[in-house]
């Protein structure tokens, strides 16, 4: 019998720790924060019907391996079917090639409590530009057709930051597209309500010691008449700000 692609990736993601040689097991440098936050946005659309949020997250390397998970509240959201909670597994590796960082990935996003099967999985690819204190990043993340999303989803995106000088703080900006295929309108409006559309970010954050604060301007370009269905949540697909603090450990 055919798995389901997230149950696949799923596996994956578990047993890739457990087949590494010992040697690269022992290489495991694990970091972790909780972060509170006044909205869960992603690629433009609030996740928590914009409320806030309260999250925490791990990462570890395994040799070439970097290993991450991150658990959000969502807050019973129309966009996930009532889901009180998502989990965000990642599994990524990637090459160093002077300034130029090539990075591949698959990610796993799990959702509890919701009422139906919303659980999806990706895999995305990127490039990073580092020159002093700025970085710029350009990549992809494509999910395959899935029952939960009602088709396929593309997500194009170039993301850039640049630490102020002398200054404990750093700019950033960022703009996406998400485009795909369709199979069922209704669940299609989850990830892209009212059709493709384009997103955008502007921000700035401070870091001191182990606290990181920001605040973020978030914007998309969709229409709200065009954004109809359970899993749209239209009216938290718009401008808004976030503001977000993380501690680090």
């Amino acid at each position: 019998m055919t798995r389901p692609f997230t149950h696949t990736l799923a596996l994956t993601l578990c047993s890739t720790a457990a087949f590494l040689p010992t040697s690269v097991q022992a290489q495991v440098a694990p970091s972790g924060g909780i972060e509170v936050a006044t909205d869960e946005a992603r690629r433009g659309l609030s996740w928590s019907e914009g409320r806030a949020v309260l999250s925490a997250d791990a990462a570890a390397s395994l040799g070439r391996i970097d290993a991450t998970a991150r658990v959000t509240t969502l807050r019973n959201a129309d966009r996930h079917a009532g889901a009180d909670a998502v989990v965000d597994v990642m599994v990524a590796t990637g090459w160093d090639l002077g300034a130029v960082t090539l990075r591949t990935s698959a990610t796993g996003h799990l959702f509890a409590g919701a009422r139906t099967g919303m659980d999806y999985a990706e895999i995305g690819a990127s490039a990073r530009y580092s020159y002093g204190p700025a970085r710029v990043v350009g990549g992809i993340e494509f999910a395959p057709s899935q029952d939960a999303l009602g088709g396929s989803n593309v997500y194009l995106y170039a993301n850039a930051d640049a630490g102020i000088p002398g200054t404990p703080y750093t700019l950033l900006a960022g703009i996406g597209h998400s485009s795909g295929t369709t199979t069922d309108p209704l669940r299609i409006q989850r990830l892209r309500p009212g059709g493709s559309y384009t997103d955008w970010r502007f921000g700035v954050e401070r870091q001191q010691g182990p606290l990181t604060l920001g605040v973020d301007y978030i914007g998309t370009d969709i229409a709200r008449a065009n954004a109809t269905g359970p899993f749209a949540d239209a009216r938290h697909s718009g401008d808004r700000i976030v503001a977000r603090a993380r501690l680090g450990f």
